[in-house]
């Protein structure tokens, strides 16, 4: 994202929060594709809905932010809630069966198919510091403080889920 597309955001943010109901539709049409981006790893098939959910949180909470300077963080916070709580209960809905997802050998000629995949076999929590780190780029204590862990729980759910990643992409 861009130094202007960040600026846009926050510029919109602030107009939405004083009452500007056409800055609150152009914000959240603006933090939509960010939202997908945050929400579809995490939840995958059902990104589209967690990407709902996160911008409605968005829509009810937007008076709560109290520094629209920090809308990126605030956003990608509630995102991420939303897409765990989303493949939780997916999960809960629809067990799946690891020999039932192909593998990264299935002649799938396309990659992000085969990483769809491999992602669908970790665990929420797994998929959502994988993306907060390897994706977004925060560094742990960041990442555990957006899934409300600590550090250490962080760090070895990190850890775990590069192994289960790399152990299911590689078999």
């Amino acid at each position: 994202m861009t130094p202007a597309d960040r600026d846009r955001g926050v510029a919109l943010a602030r107009a939405a929060r004083a009452g500007n109901t056409l800055a609150l539709h152009d914000l959240l049409d603006h933090l939509g594709p960010y939202v997908a981006r945050i929400c579809t790893p995490i939840a995958l098939a059902d990104g589209p809905d967690a990407t709902q959910e996160a911008l409605l949180a968005v829509f009810t909470s937007l008076r709560s932010l109290r520094d629209p300077e920090a809308l990126y963080g605030w956003v990608r916070a509630i995102a991420v809630r939303e897409a765990v709580r989303t493949a939780r209960r997916a999960a809960r809905a629809r067990p799946a069966e690891l020999a039932d997802l192909p593998g990264p050998g299935s002649g799938d000629p396309h990659l992000a198919a085969d990483i769809d995949d491999v992602l669908a076999r970790l665990t929420p929590g797994q998929r959502a510091v994988l993306v907060l780190r390897d994706v977004e780029g925060l560094d742990e204590e960041s990442a555990a403080c957006l899934l409300g862990v600590p550090a250490g729980t962080a760090k070895s759910r990190l850890h775990r889920a590069r192994t289960s990643f790399r152990k299911a992409w590689f078999s």
